[in-house]
């Protein structure tokens, strides 16, 4: 795997490691809601993500990430219908896909 692979899946697991550090030990839908700025820092860190994986698509087809379309069509969706993000959408994306993603990248930042 070439090194500017590397960063990619890099950027990725970083990005998930900040969206974890930004919510702490408290899982709590309804402060996360009522927190703007911790919002735009989880959605930023989406975009990052989706950003990162798109550079990966383009340029390593060896490299497979499940749901790799997916993750980059909610970066889009992030930042091109930033008017119409469902907080309740990205809470399920942080809780239950970031964790399954984390483990994938760590898989192959482990190759």
């Amino acid at each position: 795997m070439n090194r500017e692979i590397k960063k990619h899946l890099y950027d990725i697991k970083t990005s998930i490691d900040s969206i974890e550090e930004y919510l702490g030990g408290e899982r709590n839908f309804v402060k996360y809601e009522e927190n703007k700025l911790l919002r735009r820092a989880v959605e930023r860190e989406i975009e990052i993500i989706g950003e990162a994986t798109n550079r990966i698509l383009k340029s390593e087809q060896n490299i497979i990430i499940e749901n790799a379309r997916k993750i980059v069509d909610t970066r889009n969706w992030v930042i091109h219908a930033y008017d119409s993000v469902d907080n309740a959408i990205i809470w399920g994306i942080i809780t239950i896909h970031l964790p399954k993603l984390k483990i994938e990248i760590e898989n192959l930042l482990a190759l």
